[in-house]
């Protein structure tokens, strides 16, 4: 069994069309049929994500942690236990492609770091996107690190420790444990989620709030930004 986590903090608005398109990579022919379990732990909602969620046949995890990482090792725990031998994160406001999990599945590696793109820069500007370009790699072996689009075997998450209960940058603190123990990691620009760029981002930390630092007209992002050539960047 493959597992799908997706943490959640009030995002009803958004939550439906990443749920549609994580089931439609959970059909992908070459998965050969086999079952996708779909975990949405709702931290600390109090709007109707749980319904949408219930709606779109998805089992939903009620905690109150605020606390990202947390919940998704909740998430994950859940899904161990159910027998997942893969686990895949994303994030509520994403979508994934069709081939998302089956692309995943199919480099035969200990986990999988994608890559992702932004899906409208009309808040933003010019100079946030230009930014953001040149400083972001598509390509093979980038060392960009997104809970939006992260990948591991049931046995390498083990291994690691799983997620630490971190409010911020826990995609990036597994990623280094499962460096430490010596994880056969690819790192790929070829199954590329698409994540909004709202302005109402739900973790300090994260990839939203890094994409409004771009718009700051003395910011210094070369030093002070975590995602530039060589480095990586979590998503909340």
């Amino acid at each position: 069994m493959i597992g799908v986590v997706i943490p959640a903090h009030n995002e009803e608005r958004l939550i439906g069309e990443c749920l549609d398109s994580v089931l439609v990579a959970a059909e992908h022919p070459s998965l050969k049929d086999e079952t996708v379990e779909i975990r949405v732990v709702l931290d600390h909602c109090s709007d109707n994500t749980g319904a949408v969620v219930s709606a779109k046949g998805v089992v939903p995890v009620d905690v109150c942690f605020r606390n990202v990482g947390k919940a998704r090792a909740v998430g994950a725990e859940q899904l161990l236990e159910a027998g997942a031998r893969w686990l895949a994160f994303t994030d509520a406001d994403t979508v994934v492609p069709p081939d998302w999990l089956a692309r995943q599945i199919e480099f035969g590696a200990d986990a999988v770091c994608g890559t992702v793109e932004v899906d409208s820069w009309s808040g933003y500007g010019g100079v946030a996107r230009s930014r953001y370009l040149a400083l972001y790699q598509f390509i093979e072996n980038h060392r960009h690190i997104h809970g939006a689009n992260l990948g591991l075997s049931a046995q390498a998450y083990l291994n690691a420790g799983g997620f630490q209960h971190l409010v911020a940058h826990e995609d990036v603190q597994l990623v280094a444990d499962l460096e430490r123990i010596g994880a056969r990691i690819i790192w790929t620009a070829t199954n590329p989620v698409i994540t909004s760029a709202r302005r109402d981002y739900k973790c300090h930390g994260g990839f939203g709030e890094y994409l409004a630092s771009l718009v700051l007209p003395n910011a210094n992002i070369e030093v002070e930004s975590p995602m530039g050539p060589g480095s990586s960047v979590g998503v909340g």
